[in-house]
């Protein structure tokens, strides 16, 4: 099979959940990559971008009209993605360290697996 009809057929199985799931597992494998390898400064742009970039999805997606989340859940999910961008420029800075992201990444897929194994 070739990787387009691979993609293909996991695009139509994937559900919203699963695909955040799988997405936050890869950057969160990133940051975790890069924590071992002891990256710091711009060599840790790379995985923090992306894990901003995810959590701006996340806080968009939940202040949208039409988002079918409970509205206490958008809000905690909106606040979180707020404090995952001020913390990021704080790890860029070199005040805190990546593992904060790493571990807030890991507690949420923790949630969506326990509600994906809960769907199945």
């Amino acid at each position: 099979m070739t990787l387009s009809a691979y993609q293909a057929a996991r695009a139509r199985a994937e559900t919203p959940r699963s695909a955040e799931y799988r997405l936050m597992s890869e950057i969160t494998g990133e940051m975790m990559a890069a924590e071992s390898a002891g990256a710091r400064g711009a060599l840790l742009m790379p995985p923090l971008h992306r894990n901003r970039e995810m959590w701006s999805a996340f806080v968009s997606d939940c202040g949208a009209t039409g988002n079918r989340l409970p509205p206490e859940l958008r809000a905690q999910i909106i606040s979180l993605g707020l404090w995952v961008d001020r913390f990021t420029s704080d790890v860029i800075a070199g005040r805190e360290a990546i593992g904060e992201l790493i571990s807030l990444n890991r507690t949420i897929m923790e949630g969506l697996r326990g509600e994906r194994l809960a769907a199945a």
